[in-house]
């Protein structure tokens, strides 16, 4: 079975780290992947297109300039005829409309995973509201969570279609990866991040004044924010504000994940809107001890008090306060590091996802060839009485 992903990436985000998971795993198999990323005029945004290359995954560029090109349905069309995709697998609202376009009246059935939608503004809202429209005519939809689905539901999207299905990682790159920032702290002093993108969705603002307060009480712990986003220059204002600028780094995309997860004492997710980001299952993975806010399907991984510890979203004061107990107590650090592991390897690798997926696309295979099957002999039909 032959799988083409399509999406408009941002980055270096959750949806490109399933993307590229599972393409790997179905590379190693009896199964393939390939890949075509949107090349936006305004904003390029190449990293997953050049990752994937790297990695010996087969990745091509879908041309799009300015917000609505009726050049790329034929794109996509074409892509999928070149490659003799069996499946198209859309990623985002943007893929997921210029896929229906392109392949409506095809024989390949059209996949979606919705990672999540935040309805930030107008603008993005509508996209969202006509992506949920749009979606009533796909063969399959994956939510990362049950918010999501119930979201499809009321949206008019039939329950037979919509699939939830755990994100999982490949857990190698994580196993006995060398810290690569420790040159930031003296070997005594905690170091704290954050994994995400910098917008609102993602409290990074939360995280910073949590720091704060950490700071007062333990003064030499660093802190670092990883990843980029519109959110960015405020964010440095606000460090500037809360008097942390010599404690908190601001790093930006990286290129040494592994080894970024290996460097912290603890994780910090504090998310105000979630779905289940692989940012905490790469963290976990790396055993590290993670604060995150109970949003989402994030406490389907973190189990409070056993793999991680939950705290209430957009609650500063209680997130510096479990920051600054788990800070206190190594042991408990590694105890929920351990478990957190194990949790990983044993439910949210991806071998179980990329297989869940396999089940999805062979029932979306069956069920086009159904409707075609179906439509034929109804043609038939029809095409008889007339004469």
């Amino acid at each position: 079975m032959k799988i083409l992903h399509i999406i408009s990436s941002g980055g270096m985000y959750g949806a490109e780290a399933v993307i590229l998971n599972m393409s790997r795993t179905l590379n190693e198999s009896s199964h393939s992947s390939v890949l075509g990323v949107f090349s936006n005029s305004a904003n390029p945004n190449l990293q997953l297109h050049g990752t994937a290359t790297a990695q010996g995954i087969e990745s091509h560029l879908i041309s799009c300039t300015g917000q609505i090109d009726r050049t790329v349905p034929s794109s996509i069309r074409e892509l999928a005829d070149r490659t003799n995709a069996d499946v198209v697998h859309a990623h985002g609202y943007k893929a997921d409309i210029y896929c229906y376009f392109a392949l409506r009246g095809s024989r390949v059935p059209l996949v979606s995973t919705c990672h999540t939608w935040y309805d930030n503004d107008l603008t993005v809202s509508l996209y969202g509201a006509a992506d949920r429209f749009i979606l009533r005519n796909y063969a399959a939809i994956v939510a990362v969570s049950e918010d999501v689905k119930q979201r499809l539901l009321k949206a008019g999207v039939r329950k037979e279609k919509i699939h939830i299905v755990r994100n999982g990682i490949d857990l190698r790159p994580f196993d006995n990866a060398a810290p690569s920032l420790r040159n930031l702290s003296s070997q005594d002093a905690p170091i704290v991040g954050l994994i995400g993108r910098l917008a609102t969705e993602k409290g990074v603002d939360i995280f910073l004044r949590a720091a704060a307060r950490v700071l007062a009480e333990l003064p030499a712990t660093k802190f670092v924010v990883i990843g980029e986003g519109p959110d960015r220059e405020q964010l440095e204002i606000l460090i500037d504000e809360l008097q942390v600028r010599n404690n908190v780094f601001m790093l930006g995309r990286r290129d040494d994940m592994p080894g970024v997860y290996a460097s912290l004492d603890i994780m910090v997710s504090a998310s105000r809107h979630e779905g289940l980001p692989m940012a905490i299952l790469e963290g976990m993975a790396s055993s590290r001890p993670v604060v995150a806010t109970a949003v989402g399907a994030v406490p389907e991984a973190v189990l409070d008090g056993r793999t991680g510890v939950l705290v209430p979203s957009e609650n500063v004061e209680a997130l510096a306060a479990k920051i600054v107990a788990l800070l206190n107590n190594r042991t408990q650090r590694e105890n929920l590091g351990a478990a957190a592991k194990r949790l990983i390897e044993e439910e949210f690798s991806a071998e179980r996802m990329t297989t869940d997926y396999l089940h999805i696309y062979e029932q979306a295979i069956a069920t086009k060839k159904q409707r075609v099957s179906t439509h034929s002999v109804s043609s038939a039909i029809s095409q008889g009485k007339t004469k």
